[in-house]
């Protein structure tokens, strides 16, 4: 599934000489868009083999949404383990994973901080059997795999922008782009970790750093999923001018940082730049 591109007219660009046009992977599948497509395809495989798949997020996190959604399509059990204590009634998005048949546990936040630490790990086996584990975000190898063809889909472009939540889109992205393009990721989570994890998932993937890449941490407005009114009057703003609704805890925060470096002269005259709507 290749998603569209769209040239948007926007006079703050227009007016350094940059174009600037979106790549819309929101619109990939209605339960499984952009990234999360992406990161699951190639997981897929070992995921139906298993029988089971059980992945941690937290309790609106649209990567277990997405992982519930894949269970129902393509044949498998899903377990979605949640940081913090339960409440009812379920918010829409874990409603929307139990519908799907999902299987909802809950780990308190300092169990959930060593969620990969094996005796963790033992205790969800003993409690729910074997499973093919899924990380939290779903970025793993395969999935970084599954982010390089969407590097592969944008030729022509100069910069190709996307914001990061657990680095697996950018480690991907970057890896897929040709000669003289570069990539540029838009953290949403605050402490300037971001470029070590894109690293260890290339590392981890192909063996060693690939393409052209920097992370922007000065963009994450708090911190994941918090929002400020700077923030809200700009997603107000880009739907008024575009006709098109930026999520707040991702895209709304790429956007923000693309505007703000174009308005810096960070990129020079001529600059195609392409924003990916991850979904």
């Amino acid at each position: 599934m290749i998603s569209p591109v769209v040239e948007v007219a926007d006079d703050r660009f227009a007016r350094r000489g940059l174009r600037l046009f979106l790549k819309r992977d929101d619109l990939i599948h209605p339960e499984l868009p952009g990234n999360k497509w992406r990161k699951l395809k190639h997981n897929l495989g070992p995921a139906r083999e298993a029988g089971t798949v059980l992945t941690f997020g937290g309790a609106y996190s649209n990567h277990v949404r997405a992982t519930a959604a894949a269970g129902k399509i393509f044949g498998f059990a899903t377990i979605g383990v949640i940081r913090g204590e339960e409440h009812r009634p379920l918010n829409d998005s874990l409603a929307f994973a139990e519908r799907m048949g999902m299987r909802l546990t809950y780990l308190d936040r300092a169990s959930y901080r060593r969620k990969h630490e094996p005796d963790v790990l033992a205790a969800l086996r003993r409690d729910w059997g074997d499973f093919y584990l899924l990380p939290e975000g779903g970025s793993n190898a395969p999935a970084v795999r599954g982010c390089e063809e969407l590097g592969e889909e944008v030729p022509g472009y100069d910069v190709v922008c996307c914001p990061c939540g657990t680095g697996g889109t950018l480690a991907g992205l970057a890896a897929g782009l040709g000669p003289g393009q570069r990539a540029l990721g838009f953290s949403v989570l605050k402490g300037g970790f971001m470029d070590g994890e894109v690293e260890r998932l290339q590392r981890e993937t192909y063996g060693g750093r690939r393409g052209a890449w920097r992370v922007e941490h000065g963009f994450h407005f708090g911190g994941y999923a918090k929002r400020t009114p700077e923030l809200d009057a700009f997603i107000d703003d880009f739907a008024e001018r575009h006709g098109i609704v930026l999520d707040r805890i991702y895209t709304a925060k790429m956007m923000s940082g693309v505007l703000a470096l174009a308005e810096r002269g960070e990129f020079r005259e001529g600059t195609r730049i392409l924003a990916v709507i991850t979904g």
